[in-house]
């Protein structure tokens, strides 16, 4: 279970043909007020849409009242704002709310990603209102994206949950997997959370391992992703099958079996994840692509 070190890909580009262009706004706790704005707009944890997009104005244009706003940074010259309805709040007509997880096609990739930052932003905010270490209320810093605790001092950093996804392959095979949490015949490529204390290539070993009973060798980094389901970080590998016999772990494991690549199952639709790229990066370097 302790191959030697990997080497991570530098071709990124290339090894995940599906991976969206990288966010063009970048963090900050301020920006000009008198700039062009779009607005992220969460309601009941839900993303606000006017006409089937992000507000170009703010909340308060439209009588709605903010109960959290965060500046996110800019999107090229336009700047970007993360906001919170108070839960009672009566959208006007023309606004809907949808489903972050579903308005990647509405989006497109860049909005999706500053919306995704803006939904992770608004949940760590909401989420840390009172100190981890001593009960007392805190208070957004004045210096960076953190709540500061008046009392001890301690600080809260947005929060984010490393997590790897990997794609197993044995030949033209590779190993899918369905969830209990998965829609009917859905299957797809193996994930977990990294454990505190391992590496991101330890983890995909181990949770491999414990979900199929499968040993991986010549694990390789392919590409990252943001996941605000509610704040993951997915890291993406490809590894080989070095031996084992498939057994799904019971209770978190429905099905899972090596599929040729002209026999897949019904996977995700789309290229909204990273799961869908691996598996498209599969398809492609066989030809199928």
């Amino acid at each position: 279970m302790a191959p030697p070190p990997t080497t991570a890909r530098t071709d990124t580009n290339e090894a995940s043909p599906g991976a969206r262009p990288v966010g063009a706004s970048a963090p900050a706790i301020e920006v000009d007020p008198d700039r062009p704005r779009l607005c992220f707009v969460f309601s009941k944890r839900k993303l606000v849409l006017r006409d089937g997009r992000p507000l170009s104005e703010s909340p308060e244009a439209y009588g709605l009242v903010p109960s959290r706003v965060h500046a996110l940074g800019y999107h090229g010259p336009t700047a970007c704002w993360a906001v919170e309805l108070e839960p009672a709040a009566d959208l006007p007509e023309s606004f809907e709310r949808v489903d972050l997880l579903f308005a990647f096609d509405r989006l497109g990739p860049e909005l999706f990603d500053l919306a995704g930052r803006a939904s992770q932003i608004l949940e760590w905010d909401r989420t840390h209102r009172f100190c981890g270490v001593c009960g007392t209320p805190t208070q957004p810093s004045e210096k960076e994206r953190a709540r500061v605790c008046p009392a001890c001092r301690h600080l809260a950093f947005p929060r984010l949950s490393p997590a790897v996804i990997v794609a197993v392959e044995r030949g033209e095979e590779i190993l899918l997997a369905r969830s209990p949490h998965f829609p009917r015949g859905i299957y797809s490529v193996l994930a977990g959370f990294v454990e505190p204390g391992e590496s991101a290539e330890e983890c995909v070993r181990r949770e491999v391992h414990e979900e199929t009973g499968v040993h991986v060798t010549d694990v390789r980094y392919f590409a990252s992703q943001p996941w605000p389901f509610p704040h993951s970080l997915m890291l993406g590998f490809t590894a080989r099958y070095a031996g084992g016999t498939v057994r799904p772990a019971a209770g978190e494991i429905e099905d899972a079996a090596f599929f040729h690549v002209d026999a897949l199952p019904k996977t995700f639709a789309g290229r909204t994840s990273i799961s869908q790229w691996l598996l498209e990066d599969f398809r492609r370097r066989l030809g199928r692509g």
